[in-house]
């Protein structure tokens, strides 16, 4: 894997070391966490400064009923679940939507591919698969949008992003995203909103993509 370049910002990690980070982009920083040492680093550092923080707040005395209701969670049997590793170029925490089952990739034409792991009020996250020297129809965003490269890399008007790397785009944001030449670039991708393309047939197709 080549250095990566492009990370977290502090305030989305901010967000999701405190959990208030929507689950879709929740997903993609867990994933780039465990992919950068630099981000893990950070990840750490901001849940010391949390921990730090409610160490100094003052205390307040629980209520009865919270006080019984807790104490009897210690006594509640302990679900077992099953925690899945990484396999190959996918990171443990999108192994973990997978339900450590391989990608079921759906064709969205050109040889573009995609398989969509959460959809719901929040946004959705999926993975694209897009062969080398394939373009991503040229969009702009109704909201944010954070991609994640697993394999391989994309450019586009922003720059290079190659395997780990993180890129951030907003509605401010218009850009044709280009698989380099090599392997075929997969990528883990999260919105809020809708995407805004400017051609007609993928405005036409958007719904049954979900897009």
């Amino acid at each position: 894997m080549t250095a990566i370049t492009h990370h977290t910002p502090d305030a989305l990690m901010a967000a999701y070391v405190a959990g208030s980070l929507e689950a879709p982009f929740a997903l993609v920083i867990a994933a780039h966490i465990s992919m950068c040492l630099e981000c893990r680093a950070s990840y750490e550092a901001h849940q010391a400064i949390g921990g730090s923080v409610l160490e100094a707040s003052p205390s307040s005395d629980l209520s009865g009923d919270l006080r019984t209701d807790t104490l009897a969670l210690l006594d509640a049997p302990v679900k077992s679940r099953t925690y899945h590793r990484g396999n190959g170029v996918y990171p443990a925490p999108v192994m973990e939507a997978l339900k450590g089952q391989p990608p079921r990739w759906k064709s969205l034409g050109m040889g573009v591919r995609q398989c969509i792991l959460t959809a719901g009020d929040e946004g959705s996250t999926r993975l694209l698969y897009i062969p080398p020297g394939q373009e991503v129809p040229d969009h702009s965003h109704n909201g944010l949008e954070l991609t994640l490269v697993l394999q391989g890399s994309f450019s586009d008007s922003t720059g290079r992003f190659g395997a780990g790397d993180l890129e951030i785009a907003d509605n401010d944001l218009e850009h044709t995203p280009k698989a380099d030449e090599g392997a075929p670039c997969i990528c883990l991708a999260a919105t809020d909103a809708p995407l805004r393309f400017a051609a007609f047939l993928p405005r036409l197709l958007q719904p049954f993509f979900r897009i």
